[in-house]
């Protein structure tokens, strides 16, 4: 075997092991703007207040920058509240409440208000939850 040899293999074995650490590592990343950890998605401390309940229309839903980050809330029925980070599972594209939907202006995903959940893709996973609960008048971080 020729010097030539050895250094292509090693070339290529060494590719083969950063190209698979390449491959690991994106599989770890997601959207930059996605919320992680934390007692509430994005780490937002318990009681943070997320907005006036009367702003929230019963069956509808609203956009709302909790701690500098994009969140959509909703209130399904009268009292019942929800929230979900408002950074498209796809691409990180910001949706857009449309009362019980959120779309995604950028490829066209849309979401359940109400749950997270993908109704159209592309995008394949729902949307992160941030826990959210009523205090008097007042929607806040559970």
């Amino acid at each position: 075997m020729t010097d030539a040899h050895v250094f292509s293999r090693r070339t290529a074995l060494s590719l083969g092991t950063a190209g698979t650490l390449g491959i690991g590592l994106a599989a770890c990343a997601g959207p930059a703007a996605q919320p992680s950890g934390g007692s509430a998605a994005g780490g937002t401390a318990s009681g943070t207040v997320v907005a006036p309940l009367a702003d929230v229309p019963v069956g509808g839903s609203i956009a709302v920058d909790v701690d500098g980050a994009p969140y959509v809330v909703a209130q399904p029925t009268a009292g019942e509240v929800v929230a979900y980070t408002a950074v498209c599972t796809h691409q990180g594209c910001k949706v857009v409440p449309a009362e019980k939907v959120l779309d995604c202006p950028c490829h066209a995903s849309q979401f359940d208000a109400f749950t997270g959940e993908v109704i159209q893709g592309p995008a394949d996973q729902p949307l992160a939850e941030l826990p959210v609960t009523v205090d008097g008048d007042t929607i806040v971080t559970a």
